[in-house]
């Protein structure tokens, strides 16, 4: 194929086709995921408030946390609303640049959020393992310049991706069977062996995941070891309590995305619409659920939180008066 041809080609815009065979349910099945995506937005914003205006949050663990939020809302905002207007207005159409931007920003900022979770688990090793030192290995400063170093790592390692695959020609089909444009799905569309691409992502895959996921084992299995060597068993469960809902967390992103990742590899056997709902629930329901860890097992954000809605109620009572 020409160079013309296959950029003619390329140019045209794909249709996603939402979940599919319950193309007739979109409305009903839109309703919990338009919910999550607005609990995602309050939830992760005030999260973000609260740690900005209250300056007793204004820690590297808190850091950390806003991180979360953040990337959150991104993977969110970068997923829900396309998502929405494929079964609320049958908007299937996206363009082709438009496709890669969207794909680009769900494994970067999955990369990111892979970084942050590591980062999280080495605040809390020095916090508890070694806590005389935390102030002065882990200031504001160097939180941030760890926040940019996991965007960077992600950005770098996704964007080679991004052009082994805007690089293939796509000349068959140009129907995603998906609700977003999927990795996998998107490329079983390309008329020319993808193996490059396919090798590449799944070693950035492997290295990322299987790197990260084991130093996070490593620092939580030295932070239990200082936690069952603490003489008080009130230490111990405030040292436990702290970490869990970081672990939470942690065992939601992983497990979450190796079951995606999996189901889309290998059917075993399900229908379509199932693997194409875990997918996209993945992408929906942790952004949702993190700033509800966040509240119920960390005592410090949920005062914050109080404290801004006490804040903006009182507001709202001065401007009525």
């Amino acid at each position: 194929m020409s160079t013309t041809n296959r950029s003619n080609t390329n140019s045209s815009p794909f249709l996603l086709v939402g979940i599919p065979g319950l193309e007739t349910l979109h409305v009903w099945i839109s309703i919990p995921f338009c919910f999550a995506y607005i609990m995602t937005l309050l939830g992760n914003s005030m999260v973000l408030l609260a740690v900005r205006l209250d300056k007793s949050l204004h820690e590297p663990m808190y850091y950390f946390i806003s991180m979360l939020a953040v990337i959150d809302l991104i993977f969110s905002t970068a997923v829900v609303p396309k998502m929405l207007g494929v079964f609320w207005l049958d908007s299937r159409e996206i363009g082709f640049e438009a496709c890669f931007i969207q794909m680009f920003f769900i494994h970067t900022f999955t990369a990111v959020e892979s970084g942050v979770l590591l980062a999280m688990s080495f605040d809390r090793y020095i916090a508890i393992c070694n806590p005389l030192r935390y102030n002065t290995i882990l200031t504001s400063s160097r939180t941030i310049q760890i926040g940019l170093l996991s965007l960077a790592r992600g950005a770098g390692v996704m964007t080679p991706l991004m052009c082994l695959l805007t690089s293939l020609p796509y000349c068959k089909t140009r129907v995603i069977p998906h609700s977003y444009c999927e990795h996998m799905a998107v490329v079983e569309l390309a008329c020319a062996d993808p193996s490059v691409s396919d090798l590449y992502s799944l070693i950035v895959a492997t290295l990322l995941v299987g790197t990260d996921s084991v130093f996070i084992t490593f620092s939580y299995g030295m932070i239990l070891r200082s936690v069952m060597r603490l003489p008080s068993q009130e230490a111990r469960l405030k040292a436990l309590r702290t970490c869990g809902s970081h672990v939470s967390i942690i065992l939601l992103f992983y497990i979450g995305g190796l079951l995606s990742m999996y189901l889309q590899m290998f059917s075993f056997g399900l229908a379509p619409h199932v693997q194409v709902l875990v997918a996209d629930f993945y992408l929906t329901v942790p952004p949702m659920l993190n700033p509800l860890i966040y509240g119920i097992k960390m005592k410090q954000i949920q005062e914050g939180i109080f404290k801004l809605l006490g804040q903006l109620a009182g507001l709202n009572v001065s401007q009525a008066d």
